[in-house]
């Protein structure tokens, strides 16, 4: 049971979430109108943030200095996740096109990766940069399933895996291979640990709704891979990690934060079901939210693990 709600906008678990929750932050709604809003990622430099719009064929862009939402590719190849590299560039997962790219400075898109051994990729879904420059992201079948969220198609791999583009050779190589379907992902504020998110319940009965959590080595190898934390409501999807290794998951009624040593002590509630979040903000510390057809934020006393 909860321990107490604050503003009806957050349910304390634990009295460790007191201090990550100011209350008199109110929940904000900065755009609608989407169908399944997705992947959002910030950019510092230019003070804004992209997202996926992943039906509707589109990705949109939030300029926080003076609030205006407008389409910042009107055909995105049914983008989904998003994430910024080092150098400021963004990479995204392309489910329509089952591709990960990068948009270049200049505004042209560079083909990371299409296919693994000849095969193409199933529907690339969620991705990270690690500091080394490795490109880490889950390739599920959700853009393939229909054509709701891309083209439905055949899997040519057969499976749904985690993978890793080397930074120097371009290799693609799989790095995790018993995923139901791998979805969100995550390192941890000082790379030894990836969590990895299995939304497997969407398509085999009783599967796995879980967050899954490995040790990294200094080749990019992985092992463990033990469960982390269960969603206790809907799925976990997309996620982002504080400087203080906490986790705050997208889930059916909100986010949710979690130590990290695994307890769910808190909740932002929000009215409509939670795809994804990322940090933003000069200091990191208002959280975006992705939320169905909406986009929405909210400041937080915590600041996200820095990723640029």
């Amino acid at each position: 049971m909860p321990i107490a709600m604050l503003r009806d906008v957050a349910v304390v678990l634990d009295d460790r979430f007191r201090s990550l929750f100011i209350g008199s932050a109110c929940l904000e709604k900065l755009a609608e109108g989407c169908r399944w809003a997705e992947g959002p990622a910030y950019f510092p430099a230019g003070r804004s943030l992209i997202w996926s719009d992943v039906p509707n064929d589109r990705m949109m862009r939030f300029d926080e200095t003076s609030g205006a939402v407008g389409v910042f590719r009107p055909s995105s190849g049914y983008s989904n996740g998003n994430t910024v590299d080092r150098q400021g560039r963004l990479v995204t997962c392309e489910h329509g096109n089952r591709r990960v790219t990068r948009t270049e400075h200049d505004g042209s898109i560079t083909v990371l990766a299409s296919h693994y051994q000849g095969k193409r990729f199933n529907s690339p879904n969620d991705v990270v940069v690690k500091s080394d420059g490795s490109i880490w992201f889950t390739d599920p079948t959700y853009g393939i399933d229909s054509d709701y969220e891309g083209h439905k198609a055949q899997s040519e791999i057969g499976a749904c895996h985690v993978y890793r583009i080397d930074p120097h050779t371009g290799e693609v190589r799989i790095v995790a291979d018993d995923f139901v379907r791998p979805n969100g992902l995550a390192f941890s504020p000082d790379e030894t640990r990836l969590y990895v998110a299995d939304t497997g319940a969407t398509h085999v009965k009783d599967g796995p709704r879980y967050i899954r959590v490995f040790s990294v080595d200094d080749t990019g190898g992985l092992s463990g891979g033990e469960v982390f934390a269960t969603c206790t409501q809907g799925l976990f999807d997309g996620f982002r990690l504080d400087e203080a290794g906490r986790i705050w998951t997208s889930a059916g009624d909100g986010v949710h934060c979690y130590e990290s040593d695994g307890p769910l002590i808190g909740k932002i509630l929000v009215p409509e079901t939670v795809a994804n979040v990322v940090f933003g903000g000069p200091k990191r510390n208002r959280l975006y939210i992705c939320a169905t057809t909406s986009l929405y934020a909210i400041m937080l006393p915590v600041n996200g693990a820095k990723t640029f």
